[in-house]
């Protein structure tokens, strides 16, 4: 079993999704409403250029979005998608990378339960929690 965050987007998961391809690799899927096979429950046609499924998978994890035409849509609140690797070098590079053009919330660095952890809500508007595991032994 596992869990595996959902996002959406305001007309710009292609967007994010394709800079996440570029910090993490891994394997990405964009589908679009102009991909929805004929005679299938095809979306409106403002929705036909849009992300109605997009997949970042590295390794074993998912990371899942969509486009929403939601009137009232906002801003991820009270939620992070938390990566956490073993190299601290690797978590650095994420989290400024992901911080480009978004809002550091707690800047990265050292603290008594990681070498490395950070908060940061990238420029798409998701927070993120990056922090490297303590080394063993």
């Amino acid at each position: 079993m596992a869990f595996q965050p959902y996002l959406n987007f305001r007309d710009n998961a292609r967007e994010a999704f394709t800079r996440y391809h570029e910090i993490f690799g891994g394997n990405l899927v964009l589908l679009t409403g102009n991909d929805v096979p004929p005679g299938a429950d095809a979306p409106p046609a403002e929705f036909r250029d849009l992300i109605i499924h997009a997949a970042l998978e590295v390794g074993d994890d998912f990371l899942m979005a969509s486009d929403t035409g939601a009137e009232n849509f906002g801003p991820v609140q009270w939620m992070y998608v938390s990566y956490t690797t073993d190299e601290v070098a690797d978590a650095n590079r994420v989290f400024d990378a992901l911080a480009e053009g978004g809002d550091v919330e707690v800047p990265f660095g050292q603290t008594f339960f990681s070498p490395g952890f950070g908060v940061t809500k990238d420029r798409f508007g998701v927070p993120w929690m990056i922090s490297t595991n303590q080394p063993q032994g």
